[in-house]
């Protein structure tokens, strides 16, 4: 089922939670709606639910308007960040709620009932505890029953507000693969709210990136993180490096430290990079004459985190290293080498990226 949002706004007293907003969801999609806290986000997705009402505009799902279509109506399934599981019910009897809720011309009989629940629990592989009560579950396991639940009904759109915001970090990368898996095999479509970057980057096929109530962007997340259409995109989408100098005939100085800069206007500039655009090396090259300190090392799986310090900077700087460049290097705390970034990042007044240069 396609979504529609066509210039959805709305305004709390005197603060506007949604500027005019525009989406096209395609059917099967799986959007995440990524931002900061007040950005809009859960507003927008209680609107598409019709748990609140827009000032004005129109959603329709397919050719459906839905704008002031009831809740009830909607054909939506929802799942919440605290599961919102009836606690003296059974699981079973938690995703058979909504089937027996049915008026009695729609509700199926009970072996059907039955049928239908024991294939959900099945597929949240939970049919092993169809008689437990939520208290008798993990977190994990109450959101499945939780998701079971929305997809009870067979909605045609499915919503989900942070709905793994409650779990400890493992336990969440473990659901947001199960997920995506699930969301492949049934192809419902789908639109669920984080403000965690990785979270959205991970599932989502495409997200939107929302603050102050506007669209930042929408993009698939391998453009939204390569190509970020402003600073406040790229400054939210993980961690970045700062470089501020002085820029005079296509180079960038900071105190002992230069850069080659070319096409950058001359003037007091800063750019950004992210920690997996710096590498290292035991001598400067022509292009770039940044020496650092390394001050901290933390490995991370596959990589090695380090922090970068130097006179010339006034925050340290961050680096992904691979193990491999890691051993080649020696790299141990204290010791002096060299930052040679592959790329630069530069942000006109108004946020625009105007330059994103590679480097040596």
């Amino acid at each position: 089922m396609s979504i529609r949002i066509s210039q959805i706004d709305k305004t709390y007293g005197a603060t506007r939670a949604l500027e005019p907003i525009d989406l096209d969801i395609r059917d099967g999609e799986l959007i995440g709606l990524l931002g900061p806290s007040g950005s809009g986000k859960t507003t927008l997705l209680r609107i598409v639910a019709g748990l609140e009402q827009a000032d004005g505009g129109t959603i329709h799902f397919g050719e459906r308007e839905v704008t002031q279509v009831h809740v009830r109506e909607r054909r939506i399934g929802f799942v919440f960040q605290h599961y919102a599981l009836f606690r003296h019910m059974s699981v079973f009897e938690n995703v058979a709620f909504g089937l027996r809720a049915l008026p009695r011309r729609q509700r199926p009989s009970n072996s059907d009932i039955r049928t239908r629940v024991m294939q959900l629990l099945e597929m949240v592989r939970l049919s092993a505890f169809a008689e437990r009560f939520p208290a008798q579950l993990s977190g994990g396991q109450q959101q499945r029953v939780a998701l079971a639940r929305a997809l009870a009904l067979k909605p045609d759109v499915l919503l989900l507000d942070e709905p793994f915001g409650a779990l400890d970090a493992k336990v969440r990368q473990e659901l947001r693969r199960w997920l995506r898996h699930l969301h492949e095999e049934l192809g419902f479509t789908s639109l669920f709210v984080t403000h965690d970057q990785e979270e959205a980057l991970e599932l989502s096929d495409r997200v939107v990136v929302m603050s102050n109530g506007r669209v930042e962007q929408i993009a698939t997340p391998d453009t939204l993180y390569r190509e970020p259409a402003n600073r406040f995109v790229f400054e939210f989408l993980g961690e970045v490096n700062r470089l501020e100098g002085d820029v005079a005939n296509g180079r960038l100085t900071c105190g002992n430290a230069s850069v080659s800069v070319p096409g950058v206007e001359p003037g007091r500039r800063e750019l950004l990079l992210r920690p997996h655009e710096v590498h290292l090396a035991e001598h400067a090259i022509p292009a770039a004459h940044l020496p650092i300190t390394v001050a901290a090392i933390v490995p991370v799986g596959a990589e090695v985190r380090l922090e970068l310090e130097a006179d010339w900077l006034e925050e340290p700087w961050l680096a992904s290293v691979s193990h491999a460049e890691f051993e080649r290097l020696g790299i141990t705390r204290g010791r002096r080498l060299f930052a040679l970034p592959s790329r630069l990042h530069g942000f006109d007044a108004a946020g625009a990226q105007n330059v994103a240069l590679p480097v040596g």
